[in-house]
């Protein structure tokens, strides 16, 4: 018997060349194989027969392969095979399949699965289908005769599971089933288990190693469709383990925040009217309760470990600032730290604007700042002469030291690295340099975390699993919902006068391109040109100004600040401006090649206008043909603007991963679990995890609590990706 830590090279059949090719895919170790899952299932025990099958329908095909080759169009080069039972014919089709070429000889057995469709002459078809050869011994290296019959053993007769081939297809679907069939046979004969017996029998969890033996063998009598849902016993098992202990790190870590050490910061009457008189409107129903939640936390002896989530225009700036009064009345500094120069600045402006007539000292820190100032700046920081420090990963910087950090506010979470939001939290209690004051071991700075992204609950409860959540969920009065129409962009004249039309009645306009040269990607407008052509021809009369992400800083501040102040009618911009740019005159927005943008960042571009009283537009133009996904993001658009309708639409489309574009994120390296599919599973984790982490009862042992700790530590640190606990 091998143990699970196991390197596969010593799996009969592998060995070190083919344990290279595994590695690619993250599979190292005998437990990572037998976690290396299928993708889906083929009903091999009652394949369809040619003869009964109906256009329209997804099948598999049990077949002999009658003829082959490829034929070359003036578009491409097109590879179909033809394969019978009997009489019955079915004909398959590959576009761009030469290298297929040598694949098929007459009389082979060939598996074959995919959507059946009829042709022009009403003959059936599938096009692009998945297939495998059976029986062939070459593909695998089998010359023994029992190794043969084990292998057709393993591919008809039963339901077959589908794995995705590696080493660039060497590595087949049917060479992981035997890989996988040989390594079940050789793991040790029952797993221990590390999820605690009271959880197993409310979760009614099989064990383990019947899990993973069901999983990737099933049962005659299985459903195929539970199979294809991933809702079977095996599956629900494994897929609740590895979003328990993701959970149980989780609940672990907010646990160990309690203990530490953290400010117990004074609310009392002169804080409070301190933050009475910096506020510039009356704050909304959800502002004043957010700002209890905060100030409660701030309140207690621990650190605060905050999520403040607000769509855009909701607010969340404003109810920073109330938090950041609260630490400076109490003698302490504020670190915000911002993802873009462009959303520091902003933040700069709006604090000087709402905070510096109050006394308060505000200085700004980005990469951009002159030595000689970021020197002075530094010094400022370190005597304690500045209240609140905004600035970029500028803020990380060994030399930016702080005399006494009580709050970091990070914006925009999801764009920084678990690790960079942990070393500006720990600047409070590094060694000091010249002019510090703190000491190794201080108080732990409390955290405000800010995000304009609404964040699904799935992915809250892993990505910020280990924060408390507070969420802004109303607008400020005033605002009007932003009317939001599609057009194609063979209308772009009406759309220039209608924004022509706006800026006559005093308003100002954003036009927004996905990039900034025509040679960038063919065939989309660019926003040098465009500029060129707005400023020059359509709006030769008016001021229209530009902004990208390669203009100089100082360039780009003029522009904003220009824009700001109404001295510039139009801004042609890329994404540059997603984030940051706050212009309550501004009302209308165009975006050029909408479908070429993503959900979650059309929303966040569209959250630029109706930050005023006036009613706002954004108008959707496309160009050529768009995709069925796009369809779904413009129709989201047109159809909401909710953030959290379309964050969780956004998440369906694309998936965690992509969601929040970078796995700097934070987001846990999921084998088996889906957080849009399991969400359910994900709730009655995090509950669990809870349970367990509440201390021995009489359901739960401290030696169980132990050994399930020792088994989350492991997991985070060798197969979530994720930071150390602990």
């Amino acid at each position: 018997m091998l143990e699970l830590s196991t390197s596969v090279q010593y799996i009969k059949g592998i060995g070190p060349r083919v344990a290279e090719v595994l590695a690619g895919k993250g599979i190292r170790t005998l437990q990572d194989l037998l976690h290396y899952l299928p993708f889906r299932y083929e009903d091999r025990l009652n394949p369809r027969g040619i003869a009964e099958l109906r256009p329209g329908e997804m099948a598999t095909v049990i077949a002999e392969v009658r003829t082959s080759g490829l034929f070359r169009t003036r578009r491409m080069p097109i590879f179909q095979m033809t394969a019978a039972q009997g009489r019955a014919r079915l004909k398959c089709l590959w576009f761009n399949g030469t290298y297929l070429r040598d694949r098929f000889k007459p009389g082979q057995m060939v598996a074959l699965y995919g959507k059946v469709e009829e042709d022009r002459r009403g003959e059936l078809q599938i096009m692009q289908p998945q297939f495998e050869i059976l029986g062939d011994a070459a593909e695998d290296g089998s010359s023994d005769g029992a190794d043969r019959k084990l292998a057709a053993s393993l591919e008809v007769g039963r339901i077959v599971p589908i794995y995705e081939s590696a080493g660039q297809g060497r590595l087949t679907a049917r060479w992981f089933r035997r890989a996988i069939r040989t390594a079940l046979e050789n793991m040790p004969p029952e797993q221990s288990d590390s999820i605690p017996a009271a959880v197993r029998s409310r979760m009614s969890l099989i064990s383990p190693t019947e899990a993973l033996c069901k999983v990737h063998w099933p049962e005659p009598g299985e459903s195929l469709t539970d199979l294809q849902a991933a809702r079977t016993p095996a599956h629900l098992r494994l897929i609740f383990e590895e979003l328990f202990f993701v959970e149980l790190g989780l609940e672990f870590k907010r646990r160990q925040m309690k203990a530490q050490t953290g400010i117990a910061f004074r609310l009392d009457d002169r804080v409070r009217e301190a933050i009475k008189k910096i506020l510039p409107f009356h704050p909304t129903a959800a502002q004043k309760r957010v700002l209890k939640e905060i100030a409660s936390d701030m309140e207690k002896p621990f650190p605060m470990r905050r999520l403040l989530q607000g769509d855009v225009g909701s607010g969340k700036t404003i109810v920073a600032f109330e938090a950041a009064i609260i630490a400076i009345e109490n003698g302490c500094q504020v670190a915000l730290m911002a993802p873009t120069e462009i959303l520091a600045q902003q933040h700069y402006f709006n604090a000087r604007r709402i905070l510096e007539g109050a006394g308060y000292r505000i200085v700004l820190l980005t990469g951009s700042v002159e030595q000689d100032r970021k020197r002075d700046i530094r010094r400022h920081i370190a005597h304690g002469n500045a209240h609140l420090i905004i600035g970029t990963h500028a803020l990380l910087e060994e030399t930016v030291e702080f005399s006494k950090l009580g709050l970091v506010i990070v914006d925009e979470q999801h764009r920084f690295g678990v690790m960079q939001r942990l070393k500006l939290m720990r600047k409070s209690n590094e060694e000091p340099g010249v002019g510090a004051k703190s000491t190794p071991g201080a108080a732990e700075p409390d955290v405000l975390v800010m995000t304009a992204t609404p964040i699904p609950r799935t992915l809250a409860l892993t990505l910020y699993g280990d924060l408390e959540l507070s969420v802004l969920d109303e607008l400020p009065p005033g605002r009007t919902p932003i009317v939001t129409r599609r057009v194609s962009d063979e209308r772009s004249t009406e759309v220039w006068d209608f924004v022509r039309k706006q800026v006559a009645a005093g308003h100002q306009a954003y036009v927004v391109y996905p990039v900034i040269e025509e040679n960038e990607e063919r065939e989309l407008k660019a926003a040098l040109k465009m500029y060129r052509e707005l400023s020059n021809v359509v709006f030769a009369d008016l001021k229209v100004g530009l902004l990208h992400g390669r203009l100089d800083n100082d360039l780009k501040e003029q522009v904003m600040r220009l824009f700001q102040s109404g001295e510039l009618n139009i801004l042609v911009a890329t994404t540059v401006i997603e984030v940051g740019v706050d212009v309550t005159n501004a009302s209308v927005m165009v975006i050029e090649h909408a479908e070429r943008f993503g959900l979650s960042q059309l929303h966040q571009l569209r959250g630029r206008i109706g930050r005023g009283a006036a009613k706002s537009f954004c108008v959707l133009m496309t160009g050529g043909k768009v995709s069925e996904e796009g369809e779904r993001r413009l129709d989201a658009m047109v159809r909401t603007n909710d953030g959290f309708q379309i964050a969780e639409l956004d998440l369906e489309l694309r998936g965690p991963g992509e969601f929040f574009g970078t796995r700097q994120a934070g987001m846990p390296s999921f084998l088996i679990a889906n957080l849009i599919r399991d969400r359910r599973i994900l709730e009655a984790a995090k509950r669990e995890a809870a349970a367990v982490m509440a201390g021995p009862n009489a359901e739960i042992s401290q030696p169980e609590i132990d050994r399930a700790i020792r088994e989350m530590r492991a997991r985070w640190q060798n197969t979530y990706g994720l930071v150390e606990v602990g």
